[in-house]
């Protein structure tokens, strides 16, 4: 079974590489997200399409199951909030392989985001240059369109405020989240609070301990279903993080997302020679930098994974990408910028690495490898 994947994947690398990407990297990368989100939801909608799909990507194996926070999931590779905007493709990414998913950010009102142009490939560093501002159809909308729909995996709410003028006033930002919030506590597997989006007016405000411990407060005045997490920026410096951990075992948060994009250019995973100016960076260029905080929280918070459970996001391109930060302390893995440069059969080519990689080590199951460094 597992050479029929690594057959299929290779010849899905392959043409990907040498005659897809080609094509698609010579269009504006957002056409061309709008373009496969179409495609997808198209794809989604018929019995037919997904199982063709599932055939071509797809790919399961028990030692990658786990179960967390009463949540099933069938392998730890998640899809990254920030593709699915407004939650078009729930029907189509459990097919590429994916073991969970998160769908926004989604905010109070309706959102445009930021002008365009507000995507950028940076092809050498493998990143991303994203400004795109919460672009989304707002939570109304969005949850009407979700209400009483069945996931055939289990899916993320991720919820931000709304990018305007407005919301710099704290207790209209946390007016508008808590708006967004109560849209979906009946939709959904468990809540992301994106509280680092880098490219939104106002800034980050909710890094702040004292503005975040006033936003859990009102998030919490609603009885609690489901578990939350707070997606975290990786240009925090250790004090923020600390007084960040200190507010969530306040609010009993269940876990954090570690991490979003980075505003930072001094990086050496950026290698291109033109890097756009405006937008967050996502891809290798975040990748250290993740690492470093998931490893930090988990040792801050005794080292064990029942205190919170940390998702680790961002260049996360193979199997060993993704295992590096397993073993730093990351129970689950979100994707985005890999599957963009890599292709849709690098899920199911980073699953199949992971189960080499635990049988050897010698772990039964991917939990016993979670913080073993």
């Amino acid at each position: 079974m597992n050479t029929w994947i690594k057959v299929r994947n290779y010849i899905g690398e392959k043409k990907y590489r040498w005659i897809i990407k080609p094509i698609l990297f010579k269009f504006d990368p957002e056409d061309v997200h709008d373009n496969f989100t179409f495609i997808g939801n198209f794809l989604g909608k018929y019995l037919i399409t997904r199982k063709i799909s599932n055939f071509f990507w797809n790919y399961s194996n028990p030692i990658l199951e786990q179960n967390i926070l009463g949540i099933k999931l069938k392998n730890p590779i998640g899809l990254s909030a920030g593709f699915d905007k407004n939650a078009k493709l729930t029907d189509i990414i459990p097919t590429v392989g994916f073991g969970f998913m998160e769908v926004g950010s989604i905010t109070g009102e309706v959102c445009k985001g930021n002008p365009k142009p507000r995507l950028w490939r940076l092809k050498k560093s493998k990143s991303l240059a994203v400004y795109y501002g919460l672009v989304n159809e707002g939570c109304t909308t969005i949850a009407q369109k979700l209400k009483n729909k069945k996931f055939s995996i289990p899916v993320g709410i991720s919820i931000a405020k709304t990018n305007c003028k407005e919301t710099v006033d704290t207790q209209k930002a946390i007016n508008d989240y808590s708006k967004a919030y109560k849209s979906f506590t009946d939709i959904g597997d468990y809540f992301t609070i994106n509280i680092s989006c880098p490219n939104a007016y106002g800034g980050e405000p909710f890094t702040d301990s004292i503005k975040l411990d006033a936003l859990l407060q009102t998030i919490m005045s609603v009885p609690k279903n489901k578990p939350i997490f707070l997606k975290l920026s990786p240009d925090l410096n250790l004090k923020e993080i600390d007084e960040i951990i200190d507010v969530s075992v306040k609010w009993k948060i269940d876990g954090f997302i570690c991490t979003n994009l980075t505003k930072n250019r001094n990086n050496v995973n950026i290698v291109d020679n033109i890097v756009p100016e405006l937008g967050g960076l996502s891809g290798k260029a975040v990748s250290d930098l993740s690492t470093e905080l998931i490893r930090y929280i988990y040792k801050k918070t005794g080292g064990h994974a029942s205190k919170f459970i940390i998702i680790g996001s961002g260049g996360v391109f193979t199997a060993e990408d993704a295992y590096r930060k397993i073993k730093a302390g990351a129970s689950l893995i979100q994707v985005l910028t890999g599957m963009i440069f890599e292709g849709p059969q690098v899920i199911s080519s980073i699953n199949l690495g992971l189960v080499e990689l635990l049988k050897k080590d010698g772990y039964k199951n991917i939990s016993e490898a979670i913080g073993k460094e």
